[in-house]
């Protein structure tokens, strides 16, 4: 009697490597992934003895010589950007310490015409 050879079982393909390309791709993005937007300019923080938490959504930088800057944006277009916000939405003002207080008066008469409800002003401790 002659019984038939059975065929063959191919091996299943191996996923480990697919998962080792997967691991080192996630490594790579994570390593090169920017986590947050870098200061638009750097800022000396006025100090004080606040230990309240900051709840502004919209952050309005000011330089000292009082550029502001918002999302990206600096000069106008950042203003631009402050009046196209809801008057609902907390703006914080992170000034540098050297801006005269005659300048920051102006930044805050200017968000008034805005008719924002709430500005914060950023201090370290």
């Amino acid at each position: 009697m002659r019984f038939a050879i059975p065929a063959r079982r191919q091996t299943p393909e191996s996923i480990v490597p697919m998962i080792n390309v997967v691991f080192l791709l996630l490594i790579f993005f994570l390593m090169s992934a920017q986590i947050a937007p870098p200061d638009p300019f750097a800022t000396d923080l006025p100090t004080a003895n606040a230990e309240a938490e900051i709840a502004g959504e919209a952050v309005l930088w000011l330089s000292a010589e009082g550029v502001p800057a918002l999302s990206g944006q600096s000069g106008d277009a950042a203003w631009a950007a402050l009046g196209a916000l809801d008057p609902q939405t907390p703006v914080t003002i992170r000034a540098d310490r050297s801006l005269p207080a005659v300048e920051l008066a102006r930044v805050l008469q200017r968000l008034g015409s805005y008719e924002f409800s709430t500005i914060e002003l950023a201090v370290q401790p």
